[in-house]
């Protein structure tokens, strides 16, 4: 029984010291952020969204304020510029692999392709997502990239963009 234990101690350690990568998610030393404001075709400010770089990948949140109750669609978006009222200046979705829109598309997801933000009664909503194996040389190329927040909810499934109805908020993504 002795033996046994020792046995199944020494596995447990050396298991332990097997798992030497970061898990995805991971803060990263030195880790680059890119910041943008989210602001509606008026110009008033609504919010914010964050891209860290970390271990495996990008970490997208995004905090918003003052935005109708319900679900809505969040994409990062090609371009860094947000003309209005429309803010089709920011281009398609982020797609760097080609893939078709949404998590519950079998062609799918874009990279630029995030969960819904629920905003509650209070106007207010909170979403963050780990995107592993994104790149934030990718995202901010030459052209930069934007945040677009949609006026309806993104169903997951619809190419292009999830049937998410009209941009209502943008910002630039800058980084810092």
């Amino acid at each position: 029984m002795r033996i046994g234990y020792v046995t199944a101690a020494a596995a447990v350690l050396a298991l332990a010291g097997c798992d030497d990568k970061p898990t995805v998610g991971a803060p990263v030393a030195g880790g680059r952020v890119a910041v943008a404001t989210l602001r509606t075709p008026a110009g008033k400010e609504v919010g914010r969204a964050t891209v860290r770089e970390v271990a495996g990948g990008l970490r997208v949140t995004i905090d918003a304020r003052f935005l109708p109750p319900g679900m809505h669609g969040a994409h990062l978006h090609t371009v860094g510029r947000c003309d209005g009222p429309d803010f089709a200046s920011a281009g398609p979705h982020w797609n760097p692999t080609g893939m078709k829109h949404g998590t519950m598309n079998p062609q799918g997801p874009h990279s630029g392709d995030l969960p819904n933000l629920s905003i509650g009664a209070d106007g207010r909503g909170t979403v963050g997502i780990n995107l592993p194996g994104a790149s934030f040389d990718a995202l901010l190329d030459a052209d930069g990239a934007a945040m677009v927040l949609h006026a309806d909810v993104d169903d997951m499934m619809t190419d292009p963009s999830g049937n998410s109805g009209g941009r209502i908020a943008c910002g630039v993504l800058v980084a810092g």
